[in-house]
């Protein structure tokens, strides 16, 4: 949305694209799961009297929007991407299915996972947490609008202290927010390594992905994360 009133602002849609294929042309096989709270978000909408189910439903409907203008915006760079959709939604998306998500990855195209789980009542870390294993993911990547996990909310506390390298038992014991806790328990149960970092910061993507020192790194141990070549 960056300074839009609302929708998508084609100047950041651009920038995100532009880092994306940076990453690609870099040999890494890259998923993406991507929000709609520029469209809908869910919850919002049950405070103002839709049903949580439609609510949910229409929140993931905005993924479906923005998942399509990711894939339009990579396509113009020369990128080839391929968007799958929770629910069968032929002809804007293909219906989910890890067979042919492997089969475009091993073809050097990017995966966009849209229309969350399909499910109501999950979150899009939830669907992060779920197409990251489903894919053999080496790590799932989020990237926020600030350089990793804080002690407390940087845009709001000043004395705030970030850290480089957490457990998942000590971001736990600490109830910090770095995901929702479905999605978190998924991660620590399968051994899912999490990297927050700054997406909005030019060239941090491709510094986490050559394996830098980079916003917060979560896992099993929270020792250094060793990209696979």
């Amino acid at each position: 949305m960056e300074n839009q009133a609302t929708s998508i602002d084609p100047n950041r849609l651009m920038e995100y694209a532009e880092r994306i294929r940076e990453a690609a042309e870099m040999g890494v096989r890259i998923g993406i799961v991507i929000g709609g709270g520029n469209i809908f978000r869910g919850l919002s909408g049950v405070n103002k009297g839709f049903d949580r189910v439609k609510g949910d439903h229409m929140g993931m409907l905005a993924t479906v929007i923005n998942g399509l203008a990711i894939q339009s915006a990579l396509e113009s760079l020369g990128v080839k991407a391929r968007l799958f959709t929770a629910i069968c939604m032929e002809p804007v998306g293909e219906r989910y299915n890890k067979k042919r998500v492997m089969e475009a990855l091993e073809a050097g195209e990017i995966a966009i996972f849209t229309f969350g789980t399909g499910n109501p009542y999950f979150t899009t870390d939830t669907a992060s947490a779920l197409r990251a294993v489903e894919m053999e993911a080496d790590a799932l990547l989020k990237g926020t609008r600030v350089d990793g996990v804080y002690t407390a909310d940087p845009e709001r506390d000043p004395l705030a202290v970030k850290f480089d390298t957490l457990s998942f038992e000590e971001a736990y014991n600490k109830n910090l927010k770095v995901m929702d806790l479905t999605a978190f328990t998924f991660c620590k149960e399968n051994n899912l390594p999490i990297i927050v970092f700054d997406m909005n910061k030019v060239g941090e993507l491709s510094r986490v992905l050559k394996g830098e020192s980079v916003g917060t790194l979560i896992s099993t141990h929270g020792f250094s994360y060793s990209p696979t070549p």
